[in-house]
């Protein structure tokens, strides 16, 4: 870990000057373009099921789609390694050209993928690797990009500095969602479904232009140059990384640092616009604005929150952010339900959903490579309900009884699709189809939510204060992690518990939840995940991470 110094002294004995405030600038706005490329696959998860995952039922597919928007973050945590062991050995500058190529040449190529109707398995197939791809790069960005800014920023500013290239993520987001609002109204929504969706991916090339020269403006960093000069570099970034003694350091700054600080950052802004389009069936475009005004309202948090780190220090402010969140995120959520899609509430209340059935015979129905058939009549009954985004409760009936739903006092006798002809499997769903759509309208649940009724300054207040909580938590973890690290292993020490955070605890978050929410019929169990995490995360920083803002990172 680095050594305290002076907090009246720069690290380099200077303040910034403007060519290093250029570099900075330079190096976040490259990182921008870098999330835009990551983050474009998830804020059009739903078209992206229906183009590449349409040999599966609806509910499988968006699961899968899910599971391949975190793909790109199950390798994010291998391409940390890689990277930032180039990163550590032969500069911080080289590594973010490489990394910036793949990301946009894979990003360019999801554009121009056939789909599933055309190539069949070898869209998915295809998909996958190309979001493993990206992945890697991502996996390779971040670290490099908060050690060069840090190793740039005068002691006392890191926590400022170092903000900036926080807020890049959330800017992506919103930059993503601005083009893709503005190609869907420009040609029309069954023209962007159809085909317009591609040209968000295939502007990415343009991006990559610009980042590649951005690139190549940036100098490298002057602690890495001096290692250089001294012989000071390190030869095995790995062993010295994570099997040393800082090895423990990897380990207590995954889980008491960026574990919580990921599933936060998720909840707050992906789950979020899930829950609102999945869960409470509101407009995609209505979506996208009132997440975009959250946005734009809550990113000048970020340097808000890194300039209070340098102040009061970088762990309070995580601890606190992941502290309440994990107290807060069951009212909000149902807040967010209560004016976002009021119908729900109401109908659920005077009609509640109930499956009456035989235990043993309700699955957890996510089947990736769409091979199985959920047959029994608990299995169909629930995934009517969950595809009209109808919370549901499941009572227990004797073994062997055919599954009943009832909505309020209404009750429907659900079937048994196992070994009936398809003839008469389609007649029976198509029978139960139009019984469940007449009770559910009877009951007052709607089939979407209806914009008249939706509350937007609630909604966005509701989301604000989420994004909030995104800021308290990431805007000084990149200073607390280029702190936690010595200078010869800081790219490749600091991106491991980064990416293992963001990638496997952050990444898998929608997936995980989702198929939590589709297997039990409670909208909110999936932000059970979310919750346990940030509180272990707050238990384990609070007991055992050192604040780090009085360090000096030069040693």
């Amino acid at each position: 870990m680095a050594t305290p110094a002076s907090a009246t002294h720069d690290a380099d004995g200077k303040p910034l000057t403007a060519g290093h405030k250029k570099v900075i600038f330079a190096s976040s706005l490259g990182t921008v373009f870098e999330w835009y490329d990551f983050y474009l696959y998830g804020s059009l998860a739903a078209i992206i099921a229906a183009q590449f995952f349409s040999g599966v039922n609806e509910t499988t597919g968006f699961i899968f789609a899910l599971l391949a928007f975190a793909a790109g973050f199950a390798v994010r945590p291998f391409g940390a390694i890689v990277f930032g062991r180039l990163g550590d050995m032969i500069g911080r500058k080289y590594t973010f050209l490489v990394t910036i190529v793949i990301m946009g040449i894979s990003t360019f190529l999801v554009g121009i993928l056939p789909s599933y109707g055309s190539i069949g398995i070898a869209a998915p197939v295809i998909l996958i690797v190309l979001r493993l791809l990206q992945g890697l790069a991502l996996g390779g960005e971040y670290g490099g990009a908060a050690t060069y800014v840090a190793e740039h920023a005068p002691h006392g500013k890191r926590g400022l500095y170092t903000s900036f290239i926080q807020t890049t993520a959330t800017i992506c987001l919103l930059l993503s969602l601005v083009v893709i609002l503005t190609v869907r109204e420009t040609i029309g929504v069954e023209a962007f479904a159809d085909w317009g969706w591609r040209i968000p991916f295939l502007l990415s090339i343009v991006l990559l232009g610009i980042s590649v020269w951005i690139r190549m403006q940036l100098s490298e960093s002057p602690l890495f140059l001096e290692m250089k000069e001294n012989g000071t570099l390190s030869k095995a970034p790995i062993s010295e990384s994570f099997f040393s003694k800082n090895g423990k350091i990897v380990l207590l700054a995954l889980l008491g640092a960026t574990a919580g600080q990921a599933v936060v950052w998720y909840a707050g802004q992906f789950y979020a616009m899930y829950f609102l389009t999945q869960s409470l069936k509101v407009d995609s475009t209505t979506t996208w604005m009132l997440i975009g005004g959250a946005l734009i309202i809550g990113t000048p948090f970020f340097i808000f929150f890194g300039w209070l780190s340098d102040k009061i220090g970088r762990k309070p402010i995580v601890m606190a952010g992941c502290l309440i969140a994990a107290l807060t995120y069951m009212p909000l959520f149902g807040a967010l339900t209560h004016y976002a899609n009021p119908a729900i509430d109401e109908a659920s209340e005077s009609s509640p959903a109930v499956v009456v059935a035989d235990p043993e015979t309700c699955s957890f129905q996510f089947d990736p490579i769409g091979k199985k058939k959920f047959t029994s009549s608990c299995d169909i009954a629930t995934a009517a309900l969950a595809k009209a985004g109808v919370p549901y409760k499941v009572e227990p009936a004797a073994p062997g009884t055919v599954a009943t739903l009832r909505i309020g006092q209404q009750p429907l006798t659900s079937y048994e699709a196992g070994g009936l002809s398809p003839e008469d499997a389609a007649a029976q769903g198509a029978a139960f189809t139009t019984a469940l759509k007449a009770a559910l309208t009877q009951a007052k649940y709607p089939e979407k939510a209806d914009d008249a009724r939706i509350n937007k300054p609630m909604v966005l207040l509701i989301l604000t204060i989420l994004v909030l909580y995104v800021t308290m938590v990431y805007g000084p973890i990149a200073a607390w992690l280029v702190e936690l690290f010595p200078t010869q292993i800081r790219y490749t020490s600091m991106s491991l518990p980064y990416h293992i955070g963001n990638g496997w605890f952050g990444g898998f978050l929608p997936t995980i939840s989702f198929a939590l929410v589709a297997a039990t019929g409670n909208i909110y169990y999936g932000l059970w995940y979310p919750i346990g995490i940030a509180l272990m995360t707050f238990v384990i920083g609070c007991l055992f991470l050192h604040e780090t803002k009085d360090v000096d990172i030069t040693k």
